[in-house]
């Protein structure tokens, strides 16, 4: 079977990547920058250049794919605003896989878009998803909330640097799970048939809070972090600001994912279907944060070893 993946340079795309070469799947991946992209080459993945902004570059990357997984969004760095390519460039590639015969499409939203519509980044998942039921083409549509590998820069580098971890109130528990386990599952996911839309969370089995995450980070660093929360007010004039500039659009829809988090998504996750691939064994933040601090502390000691082996090699004649 022949994927198309899109958005493989990513931190959830190019596990997907890994995961689909690693069962013997063909795979193509849309890519804007090929230089950028030869590691996704490197593993065995074809390269075709496209962009979602340039609706004329996707037919030709459909030829013989069957299946399209889009995990692609804009970035906060993109010259174009998220209008063009997460609703124009998807609606151009939904109506270009129709015409090619696509057989299936799997998609990523976040975990309680439904009720933040007021996002315009998630307004327009939500307005593609509905495109996207709406085509007759078999689709699957995963809920995200949130991934391990975020947290490292988030929490756990502040933590060991002594820098600030800054917070905002009322941030609600959020189940993260692991990208590789993620990738796992989404690959899993290929095997099922079925009609219509179908919409699974792909979500991790424990929902944690800042302060939670923190704590952890604490206990394996064995270091005090540093914790300030942010006024909703700061963030709330920042947005104003960056939204009055259009160069800076992205980064102010970035920032409004704030109100995102404050919501509970506990029931969000009972509404959608029961997630039939989700392993048991998927891995603990408490296990994933182990590997990384015990990696990083033993880099620590075996550098301040060599620095103090140096020191005394010193001598003075």
């Amino acid at each position: 079977m022949s994927l198309l993946i899109i958005g493989g340079t990513g931190t959830l795309g190019r596990q997907i990547v890994k995961k689909a070469l690693d069962e013997g799947y063909q795979v193509k991946c849309l890519v804007r920058n090929l230089r950028r992209s030869v590691f996704l080459k490197d593993w065995g993945a074809e390269l075709v250049y496209g962009d979602l902004a340039l609706p004329e570059t996707i037919p030709p990357t459909l030829k013989g794919v069957r299946v399209i997984i889009d995990a692609s969004t804009v970035r906060p760095t993109d010259d174009y605003n998220a209008e063009k390519v997460d609703w124009l460039g998807k609606l151009a590639l939904l109506e270009s896989a129709k015409i090619a015969n696509v057989k299936s499409f799997i998609f990523f939203s976040f975990l309680g878009a439904n009720k933040n519509s007021t996002i315009p980044l998630l307004d327009l998942k939500l307005r593609f998803m509905q495109e996207l039921k709406e085509s007759g083409l078999q689709s699957t549509v995963f809920h995200c909330a949130g991934f391990f590998q975020g947290l490292i820069e988030q929490y756990a580098l502040p933590t060991l640097e002594k820098q600030t971890i800054w917070l905002l109130n009322n941030i609600a528990p959020t189940p993260y799970i692991d990208t590789q386990d993620a990738a796992q599952i989404v690959i899993a996911s290929l095997n099922s048939s079925g009609k219509g839309q179908v919409n699974y969370p792909l979500i991790g089995k424990q929902a944690w809070s800042p302060e939670e995450i923190i704590q952890l980070c604490e206990r394996l660093s064995g270091q005090k972090a540093q914790v300030s929360y942010l006024p909703g007010f700061v963030i709330n004039s920042l947005k104003t600001i960056l939204r009055s500039l259009e160069f800076t659009w992205n980064i102010a829809d970035r920032l409004q994912f704030s109100e995102a988090l404050q919501y509970d998504t506990a029931n969000d996750i009972k509404l959608l279907d029961t997630n039939q691939f989700n392993s048991q064994q998927l891995l603990s933040l408490e296990q994933y944060m182990q590997e990384y601090f015990a990696k990083i502390l033993k880099k620590l000691k075996e550098t301040t070893y060599q620095q103090s082996q140096q020191s005394n090699d010193i001598s003075f004649l």
